[in-house]
């Protein structure tokens, strides 16, 4: 019967393409990545696949990063059933280059879909580091991070967070956007570089990182809604923004000195 089924959704496929030049969009179950990562829009069963199964799964206690981890074992056996499965994370840790680099994959679920056991997919990729790295040393660390070398890519910065966009829109990444306004929205791969200590004003390439996000996000959004917390920057792994770095600065302005008075 599934096979049945499966040829006649091919030819259905097939026979209206021929028609109209259109392609069906594939069903979420027949997931693949959205993006040149690769885990955006990945099923958990695809993941794992991937990867092997996680060493150990950990549960969000708060909005706060507070975790609770749990052996893999012990998570199938009784947490799963405890937590929601889509607010089981699971990790991977590997040692690169003297460095553990921690990949911990979120999920999300089809909201139409009332199984029991929904399918998961992955939303976003967050990835440690102990220690801290610095910003040049992060693409041999993650082979999955790819950032564009245009110096006019989208980037912005806060204190303490780089984002950075690269590629093209993928219509098909909203399924995994928990925006409300998500269909009106492009949605581009993004990756946000976290700094504990914060970074510093004059950014290089020496600038420490803790951790990077692997999302999607909306430069529209950004420039609509966030422009007052998000300054646009010079693409940091551009060749132009290296040569802006070793560029020597002007000295700062002296300030003027502030009288003391007595109290």
């Amino acid at each position: 019967m599934l096979l049945r089924r499966t040829v006649h959704t091919i030819f259905s496929s097939l026979l209206l393409v021929s028609f109209t030049g259109i392609w069906l969009q594939p069903s979420a179950v027949l997931a693949a990545p959205y993006f040149e990562d690769g885990y955006l829009g990945l099923t958990q069963t695809e993941l794992h696949q991937k990867l092997g199964m996680p060493q150990a799964v950990r549960d969000r206690k708060s909005a706060l990063r507070v975790f609770t981890y749990y052996a893999i074992t012990d998570w199938e056996k009784y947490f799963r059933k405890v937590v929601s499965p889509e607010n089981g994370e699971d990790v991977y840790t590997f040692t690169r280059d003297g460095i553990e680099v921690r990949y911990s994959f979120s999920y999300t679920v089809d909201p139409s879909d009332e199984n029991e056991n929904r399918t998961l997919f992955v939303r976003l990729v967050d990835i440690e580091f102990s220690p801290s790295v610095p910003l040049a040393k992060i693409p041999t660390l993650v082979p999955e991070f790819h950032p564009s070398e245009d110096p006019a890519a989208p980037s912005f910065r806060s204190n303490i967070w780089l984002l950075l966009f690269t590629g093209s829109a993928s219509p098909q990444a909203r399924f995994i956007v928990k925006e409300a306004t998500r269909d009106k929205l492009e949605w581009t791969l993004a990756y946000q570089l976290f700094s504990l200590q914060g970074l510093p004003d004059l950014l290089t390439s020496k600038a420490l990182v803790d951790r990077l996000e692997i999302s999607t996000q909306s430069v529209d959004l950004v420039k609509q809604r966030q422009r007052h917390t998000h300054d646009p920057i010079l693409n940091p792994y551009s060749r132009e923004f290296s040569r802006h770095a070793l560029a020597p600065q002007p000295p700062a302005a002296k300030k003027i000195p502030v009288p003391k008075y007595a109290d």
